[in-house]
Formats: structure tokens, sequence, C-alpha cells
């Protein structure tokens, strides 16, 4: 039996439902979690386990050539995660807004 647990929303409790069903299961059949979240895999802070392996995920950041930019804002217009402000003389970038 295969069970996903899954939502674009953060903060609904997918984690604590995951990590329940899975202890709850353990008592009786062998279980296998799979914790898939890009960007905060925390299943370990719910369960005691040891991972059998973990992969690192490249995230793309945006990069803004200075020497081209006119200022007009369109980067802080585009960005869904407001990772990027356009100031009057200069664009911040925000990676740890940035999502994937």
């Amino acid at each position: 039996m295969k069970i996903a647990i899954a939502s674009g929303k953060g903060g609904t409790g997918k984690t604590l439902v995951a990590t329940n069903l899975a202890h709850i299961a353990a008592k009786k059949i062998t279980v296998n979690l799979y914790d898939l979240d890009v960007e905060e895999p925390n299943s370990h802070l719910f369960i005691n386990t040891t991972p059998i392996s973990t992969e690192d995920v490249k995230m793309m950041i945006p990069v803004v050539d200075k020497k081209k930019c006119n200022h007009c804002g369109i980067y802080s217009k585009v960005c869904e995660y407001h990772a990027i402000i356009s100031l009057v003389n200069n664009v911040l970038v925000f990676p740890e807004l940035c999502h994937n």
C-alpha cells in the first residue's frame, strides 16, 4: 500500500499527518517514510529514525546584471515570492525567499 500526502500550501499539517500515520502503521507492518519536501524536509523532527539516504537539491537563484538593469521594477513585479526588490539605484535578491 502507498499513501501520499500532498498539498501546495505550507503549514497545513502534512508532515504531522504523515509521521503519525507512519508511526501507527509501523506497529504492525514495515513502513518506509519518504519526506520529499524540497524546501523543508523535517519529518525527522517528529520521529526518531535514521535516514537511509539524503540528496541535496539545487535551487535556481536569480542573478541581476546590474550593468544592464535600468531599474524599471519588472523584476519585483514578476517574482511570485517577492524575493527581488527594485530600488531607485539597486536591485536586491533575497535567496531565502526563492522557491522551486
